[in-house]
């Protein structure tokens, strides 16, 4: 089924309608929430790096367990109050603005909880897209959600920048909690059912349920490199995390709205890397695209540390961010559509949570390295630290999946993960 075949699905609209909101929602908080501690809350390098840290220490934290439980239970309930509690939590921000009360403190609970739901979401997301329209159709589903979802990257900074500087970032997160509402109810309206969950004789123990997931990827060669190599990208952008907004801020002493256009320009090539994903797969290869689409993209990445005040640092940030988006979003979408084609079904809950725990371990550790390093080295140094960590990402993923052009040649029973049928 073709992209396009797909918008005729009413409950796969659904479902991307509910996601494209709340991406526009997340995107312009991305920016009010740094900006908010930057320029409200006169926070430094190393208290931005903790509330990006808090707010990904909860897939370390509960990952595996909610891998296990998210196999145990139908997804889309799941999904469901995962976006109920964002906006509630959303929602206390701009309330404790209002009568004076918003501290750094509150900013990294929020943050932590934030993260706990956003786990059990992800987690159920990622093993509920097959229910909706085949495991046969995820890199066409993949491709077609990504490309609407990043018209919020585009809209969403540039938005958030102008928000900020018109009715302050503290209410500009009120967005947000609005589109995880908006999601909520998009995917309350689906009528697509899940496949009855089997009943087993006996409930095996949760650390064994957590133990078969463990087994499968870390037995998994190709798994594993991917693993490896997403820990190392999400590690070197926690790095980066803590210091891009201080960088543009301080260093190059752009304002709110210029920021947020800085960052919408370059996710515009998010929109043509996802519509492009499916065609660059056909002619490079589902599977060799996945390490390729890094390492073209991830030395163009480094310009931005180059910048210097004025139009032509602006030009670097955007060409260096544009690189950086694009070989994401490819690898993005072809790396979960290589997950969910090699895992059954009954696993794939554990499988994506315990690759989310393997590569979002790194982030906190990487958001409060990169805060202590921006203080003691300042923010370009460690802009360049980050990229330098990137450009080496996807050697792991060269050598485990070099001789294989397409995913179609894995054996997705395979325990090297590399056997051609």
């Amino acid at each position: 089924m073709s992209g396009a075949s797909l918008f005729a699905h009413r409950d796969f609209r659904l479902l991307l309608a509910g996601q494209t909101t709340s991406q526009l929602g997340s995107q312009v908080s991305a920016v009010a929430i740094p900006l908010l501690a930057v320029l409200d809350l006169d926070a430094s390098a190393l208290e931005v790096g903790l509330v990006s840290a808090a707010s990904t220490i909860a897939f370390a934290l509960i990952g595996l367990p909610a891998g296990a439980w998210v196999d145990r239970m139908h997804r889309r309930p799941i999904l469901i109050a995962s976006d109920i509690a964002r906006a509630v939590l959303l929602a206390t921000i701009p309330l404790a603005a209002l009568f004076g009360a918003l501290s750094i403190a509150q900013l990294i609970v929020v943050s932590l909880l934030l993260g706990a739901a956003r786990v059990f979401f992800d987690v159920g997301y990622q093993s509920y897209i097959p229910s909706v329209i085949g495991r046969d159709k995820v890199l066409a589903g993949n491709s077609a959600m990504e490309t609407l979802r990043a018209s919020g990257q585009v809209a969403g900074p540039g938005i958030g920048g102008f928000l900020v500087a018109l009715i302050g970032a503290a209410n500009v997160v009120l967005v947000q909690s609005a589109t995880f509402a908006a999601s909520a109810l998009s995917l309350m309206a689906i009528r697509t059912r899940e496949t009855a969950l089997p009943v087993p004789a006996v409930r095996p123990r949760l650390r064994t349920d957590i133990a078969e997931g463990l087994r499968f990827v870390l037995g998994n060669r190709i798994l594993r490199a991917t693993a490896l190599a997403s820990a190392g990208g999400n590690f070197a952008f926690a790095i980066a995390s803590a210091v891009t907004i201080i960088f543009a801020a301080r260093t190059l002493g752009l304002s709110a709205p210029v920021i947020g256009i800085v960052f919408a320009v370059g996710s515009v090539t998010v929109i043509a890397g996802a519509a492009l994903t499916p065609r660059l797969a056909g002619a490079f290869g589902s599977a060799r695209i996945i390490w390729l689409s890094l390492a073209v993209t991830a030395p163009l990445s480094l310009v931005n540390v180059l910048a210097q005040p004025g139009w032509f640092g602006i030009v670097l940030l955007i060409v260096g961010g544009a690189a950086g988006e694009l070989g994401q979003i490819i690898y993005s979408i072809t790396n979960v559509s290589l997950r969910q084609r090699l895992c059954p079904d009954h696993l794939l809950g554990r499988v994506n949570a315990t690759v989310r725990v393997l590569i979002m371990f790194g982030f906190p550790i990487g958001a409060l390295l990169g805060g202590v390093l921006g203080d003691l080295i300042g923010a370009r140094l460690t802009l360049l630290i980050s990229g330098l960590i990137i450009v080496i990402t996807p050697l792991p993923m060269f050598l485990a999946l070099r001789g294989v052009r397409d995913v179609e040649e894995i054996d997705p029973w395979g325990s090297d993960g590399a056997t051609a049928r």
